[in-house]
């Protein structure tokens, strides 16, 4: 990454300048940036504050910070911590978006290293009594895909899972 740094009503000092760069650079390990991004900084002075705006082009949209602070050291951590705060939001929201097929592409990995495996790992579970609602409601509240209950009806062990396509599929065990 590449940076512009600019004063206004101030002269960017050697101290400054290798302050942003220093800061900005632990930032390239969280953006998707390559070696012709540019940052740009704005340092601006005021009767009784100093500003600081950073604005970074990414990959995946734009992240910008500005502050306004008595000390200018003071208004770039605070820039600092508004960007790595952006830059958390946007991962959450790709990571949200694409979570579904970075899981599906894990499985088929994982299915073709163990095809020839016997399972390792097996794990017991008690099939409560409860509505279809609310195991559709347990089954999102721990992130599952799929869970397993007894059926308050019918009193017969069921599964409700999360389709593919959309929506919720229903297991019913036949005696």
């Amino acid at each position: 990454m590449r940076f512009e740094i600019v004063g206004k009503n101030v002269e960017i000092t050697e101290a400054m300048r290798s302050q942003i760069e220093e800061k900005l650079t632990g930032l390239e390990k969280y953006l998707l940036v390559d070696g012709n991004t540019v940052a740009r900084v704005v340092a601006r002075v005021y009767p009784n504050s100093q500003k600081v705006e950073i604005t970074i082009p990414t990959k995946v949209g734009t992240v910008r910070a500005e502050v306004i602070q008595d000390d200018f050291y003071a208004a770039l951590d605070l820039a600092m911590d508004k960007l790595e705060d952006q830059i958390r939001r946007q991962k959450t929201r790709l990571s949200k978006r694409h979570r579904e097929h970075l899981a599906k592409a894990f499985i088929d990995e994982t299915v073709h290293e163990e095809e020839n495996e016997v399972p390792v790992r097996t794990k017991i579970v008690q099939a409560d009594k409860m509505s279809l609602d609310e195991a559709i409601l347990q089954m999102e509240l721990l992130g599952h895909s799929f869970y397993v209950y007894t059926d308050e009806e019918t009193n017969k062990k069921a599964i409700v899972y999360q389709r593919d396509l959309g929506g919720y599929g229903l297991l019913e065990v036949q005696d």
